[in-house]
């Protein structure tokens, strides 16, 4: 532990300041700090807690207002609960819902949906970009 971190937690401890406070000098005083030395421990990520869709088009799209924006933030929360609630459902649910769903055109088979396959897509989302037929929008899709 540093000698900066240290006088924070000292000062936290003496009621100097508030946890929160703390926190934020601690928050600072990592964006401050140079890469980890060689050999150290990489610092694991922060657990993402949005799916972001955000599309960027310099076209009008023909509505004369210029360039649009679309920003949607999805709590990655809500998805777990969903997959969670998913594995409750008795599995003629779940067989009756799948052939729905390929009937609608998507080929999703929601007994093989499973907590941890959520979180291994999560891991693979840390930024993607997708392509649009529009050569001037962007489309990316990324958790945060």
């Amino acid at each position: 532990m540093n000698e900066q971190r240290r006088q924070i937690l000292q000062m936290l401890a003496e009621g100097k300041v508030t946890a929160d406070e703390a926190e934020r000098l601690i928050d600072a005083l990592e964006r401050q700090q140079p890469e980890s030395p060689q050999g150290a421990a990489p610092r694991p990520k922060a657990r993402p807690k949005y799916l972001r869709v955000v599309v960027n088009s310099e076209d009008d799209g023909g509505g004369g207002d210029g360039p649009s924006r679309i920003n949607i933030q999805v709590p990655l929360q809500l998805l777990r609960a969903g997959v969670r609630i998913a594995s409750l459902l008795p599995p003629q649910a779940l067989t009756k819902a799948n052939a729905e769903l390929r009937k609608s055109g998507v080929p999703i088979d929601l007994t093989e949906l499973k907590p941890q396959h959520l979180e291994e897509l999560v891991e693979h989302l840390d930024e993607v970009t997708v392509d649009v037929d529009d050569p001037s929008g962007k489309v990316q899709i990324f958790c945060e």
